[in-house]
Order: C-alpha cells, then sequence, then structure tokens
C-alpha cells in the first residue's frame, strides 16, 4: 500500500464537567463525547526521503512540529523504527481551535494510518495509549463513537446504544480561546452548577433528543461566557430557532444545538450566519 485517506472527524461535549485536580494541576473529567460527520480529510502516502511532509489548504496552518499530524507521524516512525517518509495531505473542514478535536481528530487519523499503511499490526489500545502522550482528546479521537470520559481524558467508557440521531449545527465565533485560561479561571466552588451526566446517559439510553437538550451541560461555560457573552446569545438563538437544547463544545468558542429535523437545522444554520455575521456554521449529524 503506498498511501491511504481517512476521515478526522470532529467531537461535540454533551456534558462537561470538571470533578476535581491532580496533584500536578491537570483537571478531572466526567464528560459524554459524541462524533459527528464533520471531518478533516487525512491522505497518508509513504515517500523514500526521511522526513515529514505536510500539505494543508489553509496556507497559515503550521506544517512543522507545531502541528499534531506531524507529532504523531514523527512519534510512529521513532517508536515502530520505520525508515521511510511520509507526506500528509490535510484537506482541513472542521474549524481550527473551535473546541471540536479538529487537531487531535487529524493527529488520531495519522496514528491510525500509518498503523494500516506500514502494516504495523499495532492493537487500538496501543495507539490511544501513545495518543495521550500527545494529547488527552486524542484517545477518544481513536476510539469515537459515543463515550464517557473520566480522568483527565484517558479513562473511556463506550456507551453500548449509542447517542439517538439527530442532526447538528456548529456554529463557531470569530474568536481566539485558550484552553490553558479557560480551565485555569474556572472555579469548583459550592455555586457550580454541575452537569447532569446521569441524565443525559438515560436520555441517550431512552432515545430521547428533547430529553438529550435539557441535559446538555458544560463548567467551561462559566468561565467562557463571561469572556465572550456571544456564546450565550448563540445559545439563546438556536434555542429560540428550535433546537432541543444548546451548548458550547468543550472550551470553545464554538456552540451547538441538536435538531431532530434535517430541513429546521439547516433554515435555523442560515439564520444564525445571518445574524450574528458568522462564517463557520455548518450542518451536520451524529455519526456512530
Amino acid at each position: 500500500m503506498k498511501n491511504i485517506r481517512l476521515k478526522a472527524r470532529a467531537k461535540i461535549n454533551l456534558t462537561l464537567d470538571v470533578v476535581g485536580k491532580r496533584e500536578d494541576g491537570y483537571h478531572l473529567l466526567e464528560s459524554v463525547m459524541q462524533t459527528v460527520a464533520l471531518y478533516d480529510g487525512i491522505t497518508i502516502e509513504r515517500i523514500p526521503e526521511d522526513e515529514i511532509i505536510i500539505e494543508a489548504n489553509l496556507r497559515w496552518l503550521p506544517t512543522d512540529r507545531r502541528n499534531l499530524a506531524y507529532r504523531a507521524a514523527e512519534l510512529m516512525r521513532e517508536t515502530y523504527s520505520i525508515t521511510e517518509g511520509v507526506k500528509i495531505q490535510m484537506d482541513k473542514r472542521i474549524p481550527v481551535a473551535a473546541g471540536l478535536a479538529g487537531g487531535s481528530a487529524d493527529c488520531a487519523a495519522v496514528l491510525v494510518g500509518m498503523n494500516r499503511l506500514f502494516s504495523l499490526g499495532v492493537k487500538k489500545r496501543e495507539l490511544q495509549r501513545l495518543g495521550a502522550i500527545l494529547g488527552s482528546d486524542i484517545p477518544y479521537c481513536i476510539q469515537r463513537g459515543t463515550a464517557l470520559a473520566e480522568g483527565v481524558g484517558d479513562v473511556l467508557t463506550p456507551i453500548k446504544k449509542g447517542c439517538p440521531m439527530c442532526y447538528v449545527v456548529l456554529a463557531k465565533l470569530p474568536v481566539s480561546m485558550s484552553t490553558a485560561v479557560v480551565y485555569g479561571g474556572l472555579q469548583l466552588d459550592e455555586t457550580i452548577v454541575h452537569p447532569d451526566t446521569k441524565g443525559m446517559l438515560a436520555a441517550m439510553e431512552a432515545g430521547d433528543v428533547q430529553a438529550m437538550g435539557r441535559c446538555l451541560g458544560n463548567v467551561l461555560e462559566t468561565v467562557s461566557i463571561p469572556m465572550q457573552p456571544k456564546i450565550a446569545q448563540l445559545k439563546q438563538e438556536m434555542i429560540a430557532l428550535g433546537a432541543e437544547g444548546a451548548l458550547m463544545s468543550g472550551s470553545g468558542p464554538t456552540v451547538f444545538g441538536l435538531f431532530q429535523e434535517e430541513a429546521v437545522a439547516k433554515k435555523v444554520a442560515t439564520k444564525i450566519r445571518r445574524k450574528f455575521g458568522l462564517k463557520e456554521v455548518f450542518v451536520t449529524r451524529i455519526y456512530h
């Protein structure tokens, strides 16, 4: 096999709770994570040169070690003594720095893709262990589907029945939000309202999208919304237009809404795009 093509899919956090903090400063999470159909196209090609080349459709995207996909290729070459080089072509569709794990998904795709391309036979659990070295979302992006993430995001429990099929409107504000700053600003005191993770899992088990909408929750909004009030405005607008619920994904600034009908989701996306003057608004769906 000379090359391989993969789809690196985005994720949303249906719930995101912080339940504690380790001595090393890492936050302990409890999050229901879900893959959506929106993806980056990743093509990996074997080349004789002893190098890693990344080409992307976004000219400003880093193509060196600042790119997680580059570091994934580097790690696979070092770990499994791969002497050939690779050329990675990235067709970025997932918004960058958006709380949708686009970079992590690309990284995961390179780990999985190089395992197949070079016929290494590495088990998924070992790939996830390697992925965890590079980022906390990467083990999940290798697994995909519906999962409860705990620990620092590395303890994953697949949710067998999974999320009922529904449509998702993603709207990214044109702002940059540092994950470290958002987590650093979180106050875990008695006033914070924690997401109903058990309620979300029960709603999914029942296949009840309306109940899922009521159980959406993200503690990081307590930090992000004061920084960017438009996050709250986007949520309110989506719900007013017919979403079953709306939430910020990850540490932001993307807001998503859940919809039972694709036609409604498309109309809402158009209205959101116009009202808020946003370029990055997408209609996608739950991906199993």
